[in-house]
């Protein structure tokens, strides 16, 4: 965890925090508001001011002030940054604090010094002198604490606001004393006074809250390093392509990136991006929305980047020739990948030729037959990772139990296989991750599970409760893209994305 503080002009700053959280969101003040203090949010949510100091920072949370109207504070998307850290961002406008008025203060001070050394000079010597010596080199403390605040090396919020009303308030009673007895004293008593007022003034016109705000930061450094002891790895993440690890740690928040491109009825389809670590194209994006029937895939639309997905920009639509079905299809170094439809053919479309290869995968039940829970025509699932193309389906054997088959991308062949013990309808679905797949399980209409786990390096599986945020109730397809650590999400029509974080 971080705290820095970077100087801007004036007496404003940026006031950075940092954590090795998964997400992050940066918040600003909101139209109509630019003069208030600003909040700061992590990811989504907001959390309640009897929740504060509570010792423990989660993801999702923020912190409020207790001043600031509802409407003043605006909750912005989640990103994840390349190093994985969460960054809170703190903005305090120039115009929150008068710095002309305090330049102003600081040039009475410099002036008023000056005054009193000239002052001193008509003071008899003795205890009136010694007097003036005292107050002398308080008026010289306050003149360098202006100094240092006008220099940026000291910040509001060191600011004592009622020590400098008290020392200006005993220079200016010495002062009157000398007015008492000597003649010239007026305007330096003037000049104290005027000095008083405008502390006064600079005091109640701390729009910012500065020390309200200081503590409320304190509060954020110390859960946010809480989160970091409770999360010590989570900033620390393999390389694209690597297997170095053991396993999925966490799965992120949910990010929607758009409707699919048929509208709201084809709430059935897959979406992704190319899956192969060798492909010259890592940065195209796939949309494949089935017929409203839920089951029939006649056509992909390509797109060559993200911002192209996200503007609907130069798409590129391919027709599937002799028809697809289920959501199962995967973009794998330039060909996709689809069930050939009412078989337990699996079918390739080069993107780049249009020609279609399909083989039969031996024994393997189709169409509707043992396809995942609550979604249909999904007998046929295909799948990619860091090592290979999969396919993963059940047969009559089996009975109903998934089987794991690493097929060779040319030949479309099954070239081994693995035998789960996982009932398949009892799945939602399953995607593969460094040769282990992953199968989900509904808890509720807004959670999934990631519950199981088979990995065909040792041949064992084990038991996971790996929480998965959703934001419509059933989840057409789920596959895993080792290009950019994502799971990709078809639900309901819309296309979803999540961070994967991975257990070092």
């Amino acid at each position: 965890m971080g705290f820095t503080m970077f100087p801007s002009s004036g007496i404003s700053s940026w006031l950075h925090l940092s954590s090795s959280l998964p997400t992050h969101s940066l918040c600003y003040p909101s139209p109509g508001h630019s003069s208030l203090p600003t909040p700061w949010l992590c990811s989504h949510g907001t959390v309640p001011q009897s929740a504060l100091g509570r010792g423990t920072m989660r993801r999702g949370d923020a912190v409020t002030f207790p001043f600031l109207p509802p409407e003043a504070v605006q909750n912005l998307s989640s990103v994840m940054d390349a190093s994985g850290h969460c960054v809170c961002t703190v903005i305090l406008p120039d115009d929150t604090f008068p710095v002309r008025r305090m330049e102003l203060l600081e040039t009475s001070s410099r002036n008023l010094t000056f005054r009193v050394q000239q002052e001193m000079a008509k003071v008899r010597p003795g205890r009136g002198r010694r007097v003036g010596s005292r107050y002398e080199v308080q008026l010289q403390n306050v003149s360098r604490r202006l100094e240092r605040l006008q220099m940026g090396e000291l910040v509001p919020t060191e600011l004592d606001f009622q020590d400098l009303k008290k020392e200006i308030g005993e220079m200016e009673t010495f002062v009157g004393h000398l007015r008492s007895s000597l003649n010239g004293s007026d305007h330096t008593v003037e000049v104290i006074q005027n000095m008083s007022i405008t502390v006064s003034a600079l005091e109640s016109f701390d729009k910012t809250h500065v020390v309200a705000m200081k503590r409320e930061l304190d509060i954020l450094r110390q859960r946010l390093e809480d989160c970091q002891k409770d999360r010590p790895l989570l900033g620390q993440q393999p390389p694209i392509g690597s297997c170095n690890h053991h396993g999925i740690l966490h799965i992120g928040k949910p990010s929607v990136v758009q409707l699919n491109w048929r509208g709201f009825g084809y709430k059935a389809g897959a979406w992704g991006k190319e899956s192969s670590l060798h492909s010259e194209w890592k940065e195209r994006y796939w949309v494949a929305p089935l017929n409203t029937d839920g089951r029939r895939l006649d056509s992909v639309r390509l797109f060559n980047s993200y911002q192209d997905l996200q503007l609907s920009r130069n798409p590129t639509d391919q027709l599937i020739t002799g028809f697809g079905q289920g959501a199962g299809p995967v973009l794998y170094n330039g060909s996709f990948y689809y069930n050939c439809y009412n078989s337990r053919d699996l079918c390739r479309l080069n993107l780049d030729t249009g020609v279609v290869d399909r083989k039969t995968v031996p024994n393997a039940a189709f169409n509707n037959r043992f396809s995942y829970t609550g979604t249909s025509w999904q007998g046929i699932d295909l799948a990619s990772d860091e090592n290979s193309l999969w396919v993963l389906y059940a047969t009559e054997r089996s009975e109903g139990d998934i089987v794991i088959g690493r097929l060779n991308p040319s030949s479309l062949a099954v070239a081994k296989t693995w035998l789960t013990s996982q009932y398949k309808p009892a799945a939602t679905n399953a995607f593969m991750v460094c040769g282990v797949m992953y199968a989900t399980r509904p808890i509720s209409t807004r959670r999934e599970e990631i519950f199981y786990a088979y990995d065909t390096r040792t041949g064992r599986d084990r038991r996971l409760s790996l929480p998965l945020e959703k934001v419509t109730d059933v989840m057409q397809s789920l596959s895993y893209n080792p290009n950019d650590h994502k799971l990709y999400m078809y639900s309901e029509g819309f296309l979803i994305s999540y961070d994967v974080t991975f257990r070092l």
